[in-house]
């Protein structure tokens, strides 16, 4: 049994009845619609690249169609931080940037670069979302970011070909993961492919099983360095994690094969032509490139199911996401503001969700509007978790711990993922870059 059908819940019988809490109320627009912006051009700088920023751009030529401002996209790669600080130094700072990491929106705060986002997207903000966003993006209880892309960090994606070939069906705990996992191994595939050579996908691997092992109060604590990364928990989620990754039936290609798999390329092992693992564990993003680059039919030959419980536990709720910020140094900030608004109303994320890969946060966008039932499915269950939502701990930390490659705990975890024997040693690095990145 598919969970999918579990969790078309809620919302979609308030729907039925015509409640508006979920998205039944009538889209409410942002910004102008009488080209008042011509003239301008706003710059926007995001990591998206591929498919993410092809459907990013249908949302900013909606922008255009309706103010007149013209944008102009510039892909940043995973160093938001060094590249954005890179372009104020040299007094080409865009205007709108969207960052990917709490941690990298505090920073750009607290170093004076961000104008604090108008009482009307504040307006647009506290009308459709859940608190905790409206909490990330903020500092110091004055509103920063806007949170328009979120990510349902706690999904396992199948092929359900694969487990139905290995006479299995989707696991209720992380056990039986893993027996689901060895039983794909035996029927001639590997059971996950891990995308080791991001070592953003190993935090997330990690927050999954320390979330739902050490509960939400050591998760928050952990996440602001208040627990340090010695702490018995963080050894133990470690531990749990490297017994998976040392199982050599258990990941495509071993430790050598994940740490030259990037991200699509763990996707692309399970849902390509020629696949080589049955599972791969990411976000709902898993979704958008299956469909976008390899023609897979979500729910049918390409579904997932939550990541399940540890230990007996409850099953995590991880989320992300990407938050416009406006620059102070921008040329035309107050355009800037209007994109943000814009992006601040379900009109803009509907244009988006129509195309695949994307969740919005904005519970006053109607599920109806996504392309099919399996984001709709995850778009609903991430609304419904409302404030019990766990962010990404490491984009919560400085992005010198949590998110830059080749350092901090991307790397740490890459070196564990080559070597998982000695979970302790690992806890100790980790506090080591922790400590150092939180002092700076």
């Amino acid at each position: 049994m598919r969970p999918r059908s579990t969790l078309l819940t809620g919302c979609t019988v308030l729907l039925t009845l015509g409640a508006t809490a979920c998205g039944g109320g009538e889209p409410v627009s942002a910004g102008g619609g009488d080209q008042s912006l011509s003239g301008q051009t706003v710059t926007v700088a995001g990591v998206w690249s591929g498919s993410e920023q092809e459907n990013f751009q249908k949302v900013l030529d909606a922008f255009t169609e309706k103010t007149g401002a013209k944008t102009q996209f510039v892909s940043t790669g995973d160093n938001v931080s060094t590249v954005i600080g890179s372009k104020i130094e040299g007094g080409d700072a865009p205007d709108v940037v969207m960052v990917p990491q709490v941690g990298v929106l505090q920073q750009f705060a607290r170093k004076g670069w961000l104008q604090p986002l108008s009482k009307e997207v504040e307006s647009e903000v506290d009308a459709g979302y859940a608190g905790v966003w409206k909490k990330y993006g903020s500092v110091d209880d004055t509103l920063y970011g806007l949170y328009f892309k979120a990510a349902h960090k706690s999904t396992v994606w199948y092929s359900p070909q694969a487990l139905d070939q290995a006479g299995v069906e989707p696991p209720k705990t992380y056990d039986e993961m893993l027996e689901a996992g060895r039983a794909v191994s035996d029927s001639g595939l590997a059971a996950f492919a891990v995308a080791g050579q991001d070592g953003w996908t190993l935090t997330d691997w990690f927050e999954n099983i320390y979330l739902s092992q050490a509960g939400p109060e050591k998760y928050d604590a952990l996440a602001t360095h208040k627990l340090k990364w010695t702490d018995a928990g963080v050894v133990k989620a470690l531990t749990t994690l490297g017994e998976l990754f040392k199982d050599r039936q258990l990941i495509a290609g071993g430790s050598k094969g994940a740490l030259n798999t990037d991200f699509p390329g763990s996707v692309e092992k399970v849902f390509g032509p020629e696949p080589q693992a049955g599972m791969v564990y990411e976000g709902d993003f898993v979704a958008g490139v299956a469909k976008d680059q390899f023609g897979r039919n979500i729910g049918e030959d390409a579904d997932f199911f939550p990541f399940p419980g540890v230990d007996g536990n409850k099953a995590p709720v991880v989320s992300g996401g990407d938050a416009a910020v406006v620059l102070k140094d921008g040329e035309h900030r107050d355009a800037g503001m209007e994109l943000v608004r814009y992006l601040a109303s379900p009109e803009a994320a509907a244009v988006w969700a129509g195309e695949g890969g994307f969740l919005s946060p904005n519970r006053n966008l109607k599920p109806s509007a996504y392309g099919d039932e399996v984001t709709r499915a995850t778009a609903v269950s991430l609304i419904e978790a409302g404030e019990a939502v766990r962010f990404d701990m490491s984009d919560q930390a400085p992005a010198a711990f949590g998110g830059t490659k080749g350092v901090g705990e991307w790397k740490l975890l890459q070196d564990f993922l080559r070597d998982p024997s000695d979970p302790r040693a690992t806890a100790d690095a980790l506090e080591s870059a922790a400590a150092k990145a939180y002092q700076d």
